[in-house]
């Protein structure tokens, strides 16, 4: 019993000097982990509105936006559309994306792609993403869609694939967005489609792979 009555100023001294420690040598920082760079190829979309310009991920989704390369190498995207567009508005005017592509002309299209879920590729449906349009996973071709804001719901979760992610849009953010409040038919379209077919559709002039830049030493 008798320890139980050392005076409180003894209790405190080794915690008063540890603190003095603590201030005069504060614990060096740990170095930051650098983060790990993925390899990409850097395309452009030009549209009758202007520019896009776009990383593929060649290293993290290799299928997907090897099948994109195909498309672009082979110019099976020149003279093709953004046929599709809409927003969350008025709820969330930020919110939406725009779809374009061959159409599934079988004058364009090749080979469906094996479907790579965002739970493989470590990508996401956030904003600037490009992503394959599918009916059922493996069945996309050339296709795709830019998502406006976030659209994780799009993203594989478990008994649902999702869609494939294979990019992100790293100039030109502007101009999608003008390309989602473009004029629309309110009657044409099936479905969910019904009321975002653009009206006049945006012409994709060419797709071509795009300068490398070397970053600056």
């Amino acid at each position: 019993m008798m320890r139980l009555a050392l005076p409180l100023c003894l209790m405190t001294i080794p915690a008063m000097l540890a603190a003095q420690d603590a201030a005069a040598s504060p614990p060096a920082a740990a170095a930051a982990t650098p983060a790990k760079v993925y390899k990409t190829v850097p395309i452009v979309l030009t549209t009758s509105m202007g520019p896009i310009a776009i990383e593929l991920e060649v290293e993290r989704a290799p299928l997907t936006a090897g099948n994109f390369l195909k498309y672009v190498d082979q110019k099976r995207l020149d003279g093709t559309v953004f046929y599709r567009a809409f927003t969350f508005a008025p709820d969330f005017p930020n919110v939406g994306m725009i779809q374009g592509g061959t159409q599934n002309d079988p004058k364009r299209i090749l080979k469906p792609v094996a479907h790579e879920p965002t739970s493989q590729t470590g990508l996401t449906h956030d904003d600037g993403a490009i992503s394959l349009a599918q009916g059922a996973p493996g069945t996309g071709t050339a296709d795709f869609f830019i998502i406006i804001g976030e659209m994780k719901g799009l993203d594989a979760k478990p008994g649902d694939a999702g869609f494939a992610v294979f990019g992100h849009v790293t100039q030109g953010m502007d101009l999608v967005k003008q390309i989602a409040v473009a004029p629309r038919s309110p009657t044409k379209g099936v479905g969910p489609m019904k009321g975002q077919m653009l009206e006049p559709p945006i012409r994709i002039l060419t797709a071509r792979r795009a300068p490398v830049v070397a970053p600056a030493p």
